[in-house]
């Protein structure tokens, strides 16, 4: 940075030590990033590796408050790994990264005013496209247009843009350090609501998640489907279908056996346009597996492909069947709409199994059956209470 012509460092560096000093909980990630000037970018951007793309015009047009408010919104794209989480979008919403950067925009900004941060004018919120705060970019994107000139670079959508450096051009923060970063505010963020207990609830919602001990969520899934399917068989019950192995004890006389009925299990699984193939895939190879390993099958597994709507019922009599499975669907979402279509089949399921990101609405009321939710991806909405809930995670070997 030093040396570059027309670039107010003394303004720059001031704006971000305010930030830092207001706001210690984020200093490590601010102080991590490293400055790029670029007449190039509009005013300032971020890349995966932590590098801050900065405008010498923007600086020299910004006020220092204003400065340091857009210094934390570029680290709050790195720290909330909103290019992780685009890379996780269908590629469809991948290929919109200007719509994607404004939805990422809208989940920075609401929080940042609620901080009390200054940003310039022309910043996104929300209420710009009658949409409610406090929510997920995810959640934003299918009501935000895109804006000419919303670029924050890779380390927001994930998309290298044209004034981004390549790897070995300049320092940044790998991987693993980025992680490092995240856990560090995160631990700071719960430390300072100990000690003065104010934070917006974004952030505060983040740091929570990130401190969330990693649990392995297939042995989570596997119990709770076990759990919903011993509840679901009842109480053992006697029936002469079957003469009971003591008979040859007593001759001539008739005993019942003891029998424990198999439950029917419906999984709704959802093929909204905004669900990963990979992991959905996984979830569902994982749920039939258990059930047939607690003895769920012979056609009392059906699954259902929903959207908005019913697409396909599929009824599941071997493990072989699970991957000829034709997921069809893309519009919109309504998991409700699959539930109630299990519920309402002749043959009515004792439990519901739904594969959802959990962007959908649910029914009004809990269903008298057992339902369990198993939740795909990185920040999926939370269900009602009365949902069991399982966070499925990403896939090995896709990005986290």
């Amino acid at each position: 940075m030093d040396g570059a012509p027309g670039l107010d460092r003394t303004k720059l560096l001031a704006a971000r030590f305010r930030a830092a000093t207001d706001r210690p909980y984020l200093a490590s990630a601010l102080y991590s990033l490293t400055v790029v000037p670029s007449a190039a970018v509009q005013t300032m951007g971020v890349d995966r590796r932590w590098r801050c793309y900065v405008s010498p015009a923007f600086v020299a047009a910004t006020p220092v408050p204003h400065l340091a408010g857009v210094w934390v919104h570029e680290v709050a794209h790195l720290l909330r790994d909103h290019h992780g989480r685009a890379d996780r979008l269908p590629e469809a919403a991948r290929g919109e990264h200007r719509r994607v950067n404004v939805a990422q925009d809208c989940e920075i900004n609401d929080d940042l005013r609620a901080d009390g941060l200054l940003l310039p004018e022309g910043a996104l919120y929300p209420g710009d496209f009658g949409l409610p705060e406090g929510r997920l970019f995810e959640e934003y994107l299918p009501g935000v247009p895109p804006q000419p000139e919303c670029d924050c670079g890779s380390g927001a959508h994930g998309l290298p843009a044209p004034w981004e450096l390549d790897g070995s051009a300049a320092p940044g923060v790998s991987a693993v350090e980025a992680d490092a970063l995240r856990r560090a505010t995160a631990e700071a963020m719960q430390a300072h609501v100990r000690a003065r207990g104010a934070l917006p609830g974004g952030w505060r919602r983040w740091a929570e998640r990130v401190l969330e001990p990693v649990v392995d969520w297939r042995r989570v899934l596997s119990g709770a489907v076990r759990e919903a399917v011993a509840w679901a068989g009842g109480a053992a019950d006697y029936t002469y279908r079957r003469p009971s192995r003591r008979a040859a004890a007593t001759p001539g006389v008739v005993l019942p056996a003891l029998r424990r009925p198999v439950p029917r299990v419906a999984i709704v699984v959802d093929t909204s346009c905004s669900m990963g193939e990979d992991d959905l895939a996984a979830a569902l190879a994982e749920v039939t597996g258990v059930l047939r390993e607690v003895g769920v099958g012979g056609n009392r597994v059906s699954v259902l492909a929903c959207d908005a709507d019913v697409r396909t019922v599929t009824r599941i009599g071997s493990a072989a069947q699970v991957g000829r499975i034709e997921l069809d669907g893309g519009g919109g979402t309504d998991m409700g709409a699959g539930i109630a279509a299990a519920l309402a089949a002749r043959d009515r399921p004792r439990v519901v199994i739904v594969l959802t990101d959990g962007y959908t609405p649910w029914p009004a009321e809990a269903p008298s059956c057992r339902l369990v939710a198993a939740l795909v991806g990185a920040d999926p909405p939370v269900p009602p209470a009365w949902v069991e809930t399982v966070h499925v995670g990403p896939t090995p070997g896709r990005s986290a």
